[in-house]
C-alpha cells in the first residue's frame, strides 16, 4: 500500500521522543527512565537562552521516514501532540507534524568521553549519518544541547 500525497508511509517506531528546534529535529534516545520525555520538555518550556523554544515532534515512540531532504520524524497518528509528563500524566502540547534530523541526543550512553578525542560522534540510522552527543548517565544535558546547537557555549 502505498501513501498518497502529504500522507505518510507506514514505517517502523524507535523508542524516542523527537523535538523540533529551529529547524533542527533532535531525536532523543535513551533506556526507559533515563529522561526523553524531560529533556524534551524541558526544551520545550524553558530552553537555554541561546536557543528558541523546541515543539513538540513525538514522545515515546517516532516513526523515522527517509526523505529527499535528510531522515523525517513525526510522530504515530494516536500519539500525535501527547507526552508522558512523570508525575503529571499524559498531556497535550502544540506540535510539528514533521521534523528533519539534524541532531541525535543518547541520555545515559556507557560510551560517552568526558573529553573526546575525535569531536563528531555520528549517529547510522537508516542509512543516514547524523551528528550525535553522547550522555553519560546521571548528566544534565540541558545546556550540552545548546552548546551543540549553537555552536558555541551557552
Amino acid at each position: 500500500m502505498s501513501a498518497g500525497p502529504g500522507q505518510w508511509a507506514p514505517s517502523p517506531t524507535v523508542h524516542a521522543s523527537c523535538v523540533l528546534v529551529g529547524e533542527t529535529g533532535i531525536l532523543i534516545r535513551g533506556p526507559s527512565g533515563s529522561g526523553k520525555s524531560t529533556l524534551a520538555l524541558s526544551l520545550m518550556l524553558d530552553p537555554p537562552r541561546a536557543l528558541p523554544a523546541a515543539r513538540l515532534v513525538a514522545d515515546d515512540r517516532v516513526h523515522l521516514t527517509p526523505a529527499p531532504d535528510g531522515l523525517v520524524a513525526h510522530a504515530p497518528a494516536t500519539l500525535a501532540g501527547l507526552m508522558e509528563v512523570r508525575y503529571l500524566g499524559i498531556r497535550r502540547f502544540p506540535f510539528a507534524a514533521r521534523a528533519r534530523l539534524g541532531l541525535v541526543i543518547d541520555l545515559a550512553a556507557e560510551d560517552a568521553a568526558r573529553m573526546p578525542e575525535v569531536p563528531g560522534s555520528v549517529a547510522n540510522l537508516d542509512g543516514f549519518q547524523l551528528p550525535r552527543l553522547a550522555i553519560p548517565p546521571g548528566m544534565s544535558p540541558r545546556l550540552l544541547v545548546a552548546a551543540v546547537l549553537t555552536g558555541k557555549n551557552p
